[in-house]
């Protein structure tokens, strides 16, 4: 995979949902690829669908150039250990996990960096396993990858296969930086939509309010519907910072409470039209297009600032391009193009 048009030889290890549709991905764009997971069931699934499952881990990585990990999070740290002492020093190595600075931090202190990349596609159901995957799941969707310094080949490797494989847009941000968001923008809305269906769940009013639930009340419960284990993983994984996050959110609903007590209307307003801003701006964010390229043997320093700086003002990269000497990214930029 020296250059973008050559596909490596990669392997998926846990092909639940997000696994399961990396798999399917890459099986029907062709390239070389071999599944495992820990499942008899789901691989038997997976060998009936005609996508290679290989019996044992150590067989499923043997001779490959990229591996993803998935699996729950727990299982990270000890599949990582297992795929890197399987592998050759070139191979890449990137995890599906919702929370990276703890894995990332682990990985660092194995000597990992190098070739491991923290990854996080922000796509997903409320369904679970490989009979939930779908091969174009990560179309258009944000893809995290957390490049080291000394990881940059690593990601630049990743961000082609992403872009080009499975049309996914890479959004380059700092471990702790991703855990801090995502706890804000997926992780506190899993607590909020099981703290609404819970408290239904316990009204003396239950079968009633099923009745008349209705569009806000579906898609504000929406993924209490995730598997309790996944859910409960991804929370406890991120404490600090959902705790964080959840603190935020509680002052805003605070504020909301206090003005509805005492009947003021253009408080309720404001502060609604201050949240339909950010709604709105889900369905209709313009922005402008960036090409930047580095010498691939430059300063990292460089490079990675400017990657991070990327991923926290918003931005995704929608192409990279790999030729002698040269990495070039394509950045879409939140906001109209300032020139």
């Amino acid at each position: 995979m020296a250059e973008a048009d050559a596909l490596p030889r990669v392997a998926v290890l846990g092909t639940g949902l997000i696994g399961g549709s990396i798999l399917l991905r890459l099986h029907a764009a062709g390239l070389d690829v071999v599944g495992w997971d820990p499942d008899e069931a789901t691989r038997r699934q997976a060998r009936s669908v005609g996508v290679p499952m290989a019996q044992r881990l150590l067989d499923a990585v043997a001779g490959r150039e990229v591996v993803f990990l998935g699996g729950p999070l727990p299982t990270l740290p000890a599949t990582l250990v297992e795929a890197a002492a399987a592998t050759g020093a070139d191979c890449v190595l990137t995890d599906v996990g919702s929370t990276k600075a703890e894995l990332a931090a682990f990985a660092g202190a194995r000597g990992l960096t190098d070739r491991f990349v923290p990854g996080h596609p922000m796509a997903g159901t409320d369904r679970a396993g490989l009979v939930a995957a779908q091969p174009e799941l990560f179309a258009g969707a944000a893809w995290v990858l957390c490049p080291a310094p000394e990881g940059l080949a690593a990601f630049r490797r990743l961000a082609v296969l992403i872009t080009e494989v499975f049309a996914a847009r890479v959004v380059p941000m700092a471990a702790d930086r991703h855990d801090a968001v995502v706890a804000l923008a997926s992780h506190v809305p899993h607590l909020l939509a099981g703290a609404l269906a819970g408290a239904v769940e316990r009204s003396p009013l239950r079968e009633a309010i099923r009745t008349l639930a209705a569009g806000s009340f579906r898609d504000g419960t929406r993924v209490a519907g995730t598997p309790p284990e996944r859910t409960a993983n991804m929370l406890a994984g991120n404490r600090e910072p959902v705790l964080a996050a959840l603190a935020e959110v509680t002052a805003f609903l605070d504020e909301l409470a206090a003005a509805l007590r005492a009947g003021d209307a253009p408080t309720l307003r404001a502060r609604y039209a201050e949240a339909g801003r950010t709604r709105r701006a889900l369905a209709d964010r313009p922005c402008h297009e960036q090409v930047r390229s580095f010498a691939t043997d430059g300063p990292p320093a460089d490079e990675i600032t400017w990657l991070h700086g990327v991923g926290s003002g918003g931005a995704r990269l929608t192409g990279c391009q790999l030729t002698s000497g040269t990495v070039t990214y394509t950045v879409h930029h939140p906001g109209s193009d300032p020139r």
